[in-house]
Parts: C-alpha cells; structure tokens; sequence
C-alpha cells in the first residue's frame, strides 16, 4: 500500500461506496481539461483569495492546512454540492473530507512544485488504480 492509499483510507475510510464516489469526483474534476483541470483548480483557489494556501500544496514545502469554509471558499458552493451529489455525501461531510484530502491530492500532482496536466493524467490514473483494490 502506498502512502496515497493509506492517507486516503484514514480521510475516507474503507467502506467504500460514497467514499469512493467523492475521490473518483474529485480525480474526475483536476482530470478534466476541458473545466480547467488541475491547473483551473488552482487558479480558482487564488482568485477566491486562498493563493498561500493552494501554493503550498503545489510546492515542494510543507502544505498548509485548510478549514472545510476554506474548501467551500476556494470551490464554491456550485462545485461543493456537485460533488456532494455525486458522492452520496452532504456538502459539510464533502468539505469536511476534502480539508484533509485536497491538499495532498494536489501535493502529490506536482511532485516537482509546478501544474502538469501530464502528472495528473498519469499519476492520477495511479492513485485511483490503488485506492479501488
């Protein structure tokens, strides 16, 4: 199990279903080119005045933490209830989840400090095929 799998079972759990739901939500969202992807998601972060804050999951430093209002601030409240939807969740347990997921989700899409498409669409497909064994 790598260290994705297992910081995903502690924020998600293993009972999969809703869970599970909101992750492939969230890889589907930062996959997405056409919405933006990985890089729309980070400008929308600094345009809803998160900027030190989605810059430190982007960089190779250590990521600061994030409040669910933050998540709901940096998403907004559209994204948060799709997501919601999509995963069976309400969209407090959505944000809840996603203060301690996010931020190592984008960590760990730029290894390197910087937004590549290419690093989610590789890494991505990657932490989905270990976390749905």
């Amino acid at each position: 199990m790598g260290i994705f799998d297992s910081i995903a079972g502690q924020v998600l759990g293993r009972n999969g279903g809703a869970q599970n739901s909101l992750l492939n939500a969230v890889m589907s969202m930062v996959g997405n080119q056409k919405a933006g992807g990985l890089s729309g998601l980070v400008e929308q972060f600094k345009g809803n005045g998160l900027e030190d804050i989605i810059n430190s999951w982007v960089g190779t430093g250590k990521n600061l933490p994030i409040t669910p209002e933050q998540i709901q601030q940096g998403l907004g409240e559209k994204a948060v209830s799709s997501l919601a939807s999509q995963a069976g969740l309400s969209s407090q347990e959505v944000t809840a989840k996603l203060s301690q997921l996010l931020p190592q989700i984008v960590d760990k899409l730029t290894p390197d400090g910087t937004v590549s498409q290419s690093n989610v669409m590789s890494k991505g497909a990657d932490l989905l095929r270990g976390l749905m064994k």
